[in-house]
């Protein structure tokens, strides 16, 4: 089934008559077609892969993953077995881009003000002073962010969500890009205190990163044998050049067939028999600036369905809980939301 050419923001359909079907039945756009701020983009956040890439090696989609995230102005969670690289992909994003970085390792005693800052009394001028914590920087590194307490773990809500921290009654803003990358073993849970659905919600994205294949595997161990690539990753984009490409993608067009299908594709998971907690509002808006960013990565200014279909799980998943049949029966929300994209009807549309 074809899909509609969608038009320009102001409506007007010029400059995009080249524009052909793709196989999976979405639109592509003629390299002419795409402006040139998003050219710039594609031009930057190849290279910001490439960087990540000569580091983490064989693991591509998780890489697109974490760029688009980064430019959905998003936070992401990275959830795997140990050893499989999910420290090292936060590292060599937070070593690609030219800004302050602050890592964190969660730990059972670690206190919010270890995160957001404190108060502390100056004697020479006898007033308190605010020393920032490591969250007053543009990427955030939360090394195994379940072993902290939730009490620790809350001190990011207000962070992830308002890019601001409150305390002793003052608010400070947090620069722009802010980006917190967590991670977490799902299997070594004893100690730990899982992250509750709140703070989940907060995540754009969920990735994980999964097993090498054995070819890749070969590859790191020639790669990382002598001494760890980290050390010689140079930045290859400034802070500027990242608020720039984030501007350019909230200028990525979405029509009003697509959002109807990202509420629909939401909506569906909250009257699934399989789930006993659906999607929130937060996560619409969430797959859909992801979606933009998405589109901007492929060089379009526009999203399609074939967007938000490539990020329902990433973006929902994590956010879902099984009812209880559908634990017994082994099915993850990952298998839902696939099987909810599979039955969500698209939207029809013609091609002109």
């Amino acid at each position: 089934m074809e899909k509609e050419r969608h038009g320009s923001r102001n409506g007007s359909a010029a400059g995009r008559d080249d524009r052909r079907t793709s196989s999976h039945g979405g639109l592509v756009a003629v390299t002419h077609d795409v402006p040139h701020q998003l050219e710039e983009l594609v031009s930057t956040a190849h290279r910001i892969r490439e960087a990540i890439e000569s580091v983490v090696e064989g693991k591509s989609d998780a890489v697109r993953l974490t760029l688009t995230v980064l430019l959905a102005e998003g936070h992401l969670l990275i959830e795997d077995v140990p050893g499989v690289g999910k420290t090292m992909l936060a590292k060599a994003l937070a070593r690609s881009i030219d800004c302050p970085v602050r890592r964190v390792q969660f730990t059972p005693d670690l206190l919010p003000s270890d995160i957001t800052g404190v108060s502390a009394y100056n004697q020479q001028t006898r007033e308190f002073e605010f020393k920032p914590g490591p969250v007053f920087a543009n990427i955030v590194v939360g090394d195994e962010i379940n072993r902290a307490s939730p009490k620790t773990q809350s001190a990011l809500l207000e962070c992830m969500e308002e890019h601001q921290v409150t305390v002793d009654g003052v608010t400070y803003r947090l620069d722009s890009p802010f980006m917190v990358i967590a991670t977490q073993n799902p299997i070594e849970m004893e100690g730990t205190y899982p992250l509750p659905e709140a703070q989940r919600d907060r995540f754009t994205a969920r990735v994980a990163m999964g097993y090498p294949e054995p070819r890749a595997e070969l590859e790191m161990l020639d790669v990382h044998g002598g001494a760890s690539p980290l050390d010689k990753l140079e930045p290859v984009a400034t802070t500027a050049e990242v608020r720039a490409l984030i501007e350019a993608v909230r200028g990525v067009y979405v029509s009003q067939p697509v959002k109807k299908y990202a509420i629909d594709l939401v909506v569906a998971t909250r009257h699934s028999p399989d789930l006993r907690l659906g999607a929130s509002p937060r996560s619409t808006l969430q797959l859909v600036r992801a979606a933009r960013a998405h589109a901007a990565l492929a060089g379009r200014d526009y999203v399609i369905p074939d967007d938000l279909q490539d990020l329902a799980v990433p973006v929902l998943a994590h956010r879902l809980l099984p009812s209880v049949e559908a634990q017994g029966q082994r099915r993850h929300p990952e298998q839902v939301v696939t099987d909810l994209v599979r039955r969500v009807p698209v939207p029809e549309t013609s091609a002109s």
